[in-house]
């Protein structure tokens, strides 16, 4: 059995909507699923899981949220290499920028990204969430 993490912060819920699907579709997959807030997840938990999702909304000029989640994000950045993650949040503006230089950032950290990411504009519809449900079935 596959140990997930999924890792996000959400300021309106909307991600945390998403982070629950992606949960979801990882333990109907089979894997052993852990929850966490960024505040509560610390770098060095990466190596105790065999993939991670890491969920953050587009913040400011498409950024992301730089209070808790980037600090902890980048904590991990070095724990990255040859690690199978997956990347997910929503965003209200914009075209989805934040999430293609995230992406691009775990690409140069080696991480393997075993699903596509899943964007959603503000909240997530059926669409979306049967997409995080999909992502979170691909961290199993």
């Amino acid at each position: 059995m596959s140990k997930v993490a999924v890792v996000f912060w959400s300021g309106t819920g909307n991600t945390e909507v998403m982070a629950k699907k992606v949960a979801e579709g990882a333990k109907e997959a089979g894997a052993e699923v852990s929850v966490f807030t960024a505040s509560d997840f610390q770098p060095e938990q990466v190596d105790q899981f065999d993939t991670v999702a890491f969920g953050c909304p587009s913040m400011g000029g498409e950024e992301l949220e730089d209070g808790e989640f980037e600090p902890m994000f980048k904590g991990c950045e070095p724990k990255l290499t040859g690690k199978k993650i997956a990347l997910f949040g929503s965003y209200g503006w914009g075209d989805g920028e934040w999430m293609r230089d995230w992406e691009e950032t775990c690409k140069k950290d080696g991480a393997v990204l075993v699903h596509e990411c899943v964007i959603c504009n503000n909240e997530p519809d059926a669409d979306g969430e049967a997409q995080c449900v999909e992502l979170g079935k691909s961290l199993a």
